[in-house]
């Protein structure tokens, strides 16, 4: 039977030669990560009768929800989580100065093609970016592998988009993701794998493929892939000194749906309140008014798009309306925007800059919205409540996008004030 790399993945870790979509399988983890807000996979592990956790080294914890800590309840959960590594050994924290989960792994080396990485977080699937198969999962799940460096899957079907076209001049991967999500919407992929491919794909740089693979979340999928090029296999190299095995898809391998989409002639996109897939190109839209922009998020927060956005704003200064915050995904997307003097532009631009982490993204800290107020940001949902009060609008936009709407005040094509 021919499989999908995915597959190949899959039946390395079950130590089997094949598996089939359908199955139920037991698969060795490479990495199993929790996050600060979920304190309950640590209850879950001692319930279970939980002594020692099976590798401290493929156990990682991050502190990138409350960094640093908004309130009394996130303070003792960090605090609980610290005696926790301390006590088992644990190599691998990411403390409040770290990042964000699906940035600072990367970074560290701890991703790998081929690798099979659950974390307590949904948008886990930014991994396929490196050839690995990511998936979050729920902390009772995290608590068995945690134990056992094991959990169960049921084998996925494998969705392929073949993307080919040249993207307009203005468009980035966020812009395509919502494109995507309008003509495909948030259910085609429901615990499938989505594969990105075709010419599109490989001529973006990392980060925007990681981008893509982020937003398969949205699109219901279990994990997404991009079959690792020289680009990835380099940046790994340059990260880790462990080797890894790329896998090939099989040539006769029958995908369970393909796309082809050409993606050469769409403006950027804005998704309004409150669905990812209720997108509209901005010339669509009537003028909106806008109260607080967030450049930021495991989406939104990498060097290209904290790049984009400084290189736009650089001479100019936000709208009075405007509050535009600023979350750097790491703490080494952090220094590279100080070295290369975008910090100090941004600063100049008005904007406020915060300390790594996924900040406003899910509504807990640092800029949360009042009843009523509008929000443009670069993250990934929009949800009633998503980042404050449930009577709130969220507007997903690129990076570009949203430095325009900070000059404005509304949402704003970039090429209106640029040309």
């Amino acid at each position: 039977m021919a499989m999908h790399a995915v597959h190949k993945i899959l039946a390395s870790a079950s130590k089997r030669e094949k598996v089939e979509p359908g199955e139920i399988i037991n698969a060795k983890v490479s990495m199993a990560g929790i996050n600060d807000i979920y304190l309950t996979a640590l209850v879950s592990f001692q319930e279970m009768g939980g002594q020692k956790v099976w590798d401290p080294d493929k156990v990682v914890f991050f502190f990138d929800h409350n960094a640093p800590s908004s309130i009394l309840k996130a303070s003792e959960n960090q605090k609980a989580m610290r005696k926790f590594v301390k006590e088992q050994g644990i190599t691998h924290l990411f403390d409040i100065n770290e990042g964000i989960c699906h940035k600072v792994l990367p970074e560290a080396g701890l991703v790998r093609p081929g690798d099979i990485i659950i974390i307590t977080d949904s948008h886990t699937t930014t991994l396929g970016a490196f050839g690995a198969f990511g998936t979050g999962v729920g902390s009772t799940d995290l608590a068995i592998a945690m134990l056992t460096g094991e959990l169960w899957f049921r084998v996925p079907q494998v969705i392929k988009l073949n993307l080919d076209g040249q993207l307009s001049e203005g468009v980035m991967a966020k812009d395509l993701s919502l494109f995507l999500l309008r003509k495909l919407g948030t259910s085609f992929a429901s615990y499938k794998v989505i594969e990105f491919t075709g010419p599109t794909i490989m001529n973006l740089p990392l980060d925007e493929r990681m981008v893509l693979c982020n937003m398969a979340l949205e699109m219901g999928a279990k994990s997404a892939y991009i079959q690792p090029d020289d680009l990835v296999t380099e940046y790994v190299r340059s990260r880790t000194n462990r080797e890894f095995t790329v896998y090939e898809t099989d040539h006769d391998y029958k995908y369970f749906a393909e796309y082809n989409i050409d993606v050469s002639n769409f403006e950027p996109q804005v998704a309004l309140p409150h669905s990812v897939s209720n997108v509209r190109g901005i010339r669509e839209i009537e003028d909106v008014d806008i109260d607080q922009v967030f450049i930021g998020s495991c989406t939104g927060g990498k060097l290209t798009d904290i790049a984009v956005a400084a290189n736009f704003l650089r001479g100019k200064h936000i709208a009075n309306s405007i509050r535009l915050i600023i979350t750097p995904a790491s703490k080494e997307v952090l220094i590279e925007i100080i070295d290369r003097g975008y910090y100090r532009e941004l600063l100049d631009a008005g904007a406020v800059l915060t300390p790594p982490g996924c900040g406003i993204c899910f509504g807990g800290h640092s800029g949360i919205l009042a009843p009523n107020e509008r929000c443009a940001t670069t993250s990934n949902r929009n949800f009633p409540g998503r980042m404050g009060c449930k009577d709130s609008e969220v507007y997903l936009v690129s990076p570009l996008t949203a430095a325009a709407t900070a000059l404005t005040g509304k949402l704003t094509h970039p090429f209106i004030i640029r040309n």
